[in-house]
């Protein structure tokens, strides 16, 4: 039977001080910018229900706690339950399994980074492609123009992952790391044994090369009837929206 059939409890991380998106993120967080007609942060929070899970940990900063909490509550009107939990500064990505330890406790747990959009039914089926892994860790590939601004995983002829590479100059693949992770519960021992990058930051990639190196990471490929968007830019923001209001109308 998958971990991934016990996935009840999901992180979403909002933190980061989104300068790229100055001066519109000065007096709000970057999740709470619009997507069309909705807050960002309801695109992630749909494909973590969309898969099964209502137990949720928003992480995000202590300025904008607050804010999420007058748009998200505690869950209710969604038919989920939320918690909150603060991350003082942005110390990366893999932060978010020391911060949210308690929360994790004894299970398999979710990650889905709060920029992140998907869209394409695709996604869960291919989740379902992976019943059969008892454990690991489970990450999706997305075709990309600019790799070399994102995680790039190193493809052998066979299909396994080699190695991540985080932002690399010469890029091994056409395929960026997108935002959405599953982990086992042994993502909180490894987390603590990560060593701050020279950005000063708990990398997910540095994370994500230890279940690797030990044949338990399994890398999914989005199609093309599948749609990513990492809204950290002003031009991903706005392609974001309009590919929303298309689907819409």
């Amino acid at each position: 039977m998958s971990f991934l059939n016990s996935i009840k409890k999901g992180i979403i991380l909002s933190g980061g001080t989104a300068s790229r998106l100055f001066p519109i993120t000065l007096g709000s967080s970057k999740q709470l910018l619009n997507v069309y007609d909705k807050p960002m942060i309801y695109y992630p929070l749909s494909t973590l229900m969309l898969a099964g899970i209502r137990d949720i940990l928003l992480i995000t900063t202590p300025q904008h706690k607050e804010l999420f909490e007058n748009i998200l509550g505690d869950g209710t009107q969604f038919g989920i339950k939320i918690n909150y939990k603060i991350q003082p500064k942005p110390e990366g990505l893999a932060q978010a399994f020391i911060l949210g330890e308690e929360f994790i406790s004894n299970e398999p747990v979710a990650l889905i980074l709060g920029d992140n959009l998907y869209h394409g039914k695709e996604l869960y089926q291919k989740i379902d492609q992976l019943n059969n892994n008892a454990d690991g860790a489970i990450v999706f590939g997305y075709p990309v123009k600019n790799p070399e601004k994102y995680g790039v995983p190193e493809i052998a002829t066979n299909g396994q992952v080699k190695s991540i590479e985080e932002k690399p100059l010469k890029p091994k693949s056409k395929y960026a790391i997108t935002g959405l992770y599953f982990y086992d519960n042994t993502v909180l021992e490894k987390a603590k044994q990560l060593k701050p990058s020279k950005r000063g930051e708990l990398e997910i990639t540095d994370l994500n090369n230890m279940y690797i190196k030990e044949g338990n990471l399994y890398l999914q490929l989005m199609s093309r009837g599948m749609a990513w968007f990492d809204t950290g830019s002003f031009d991903s923001l706005f392609n974001a929206s309009s590919y929303i209001k298309t689907i819409q109308e």
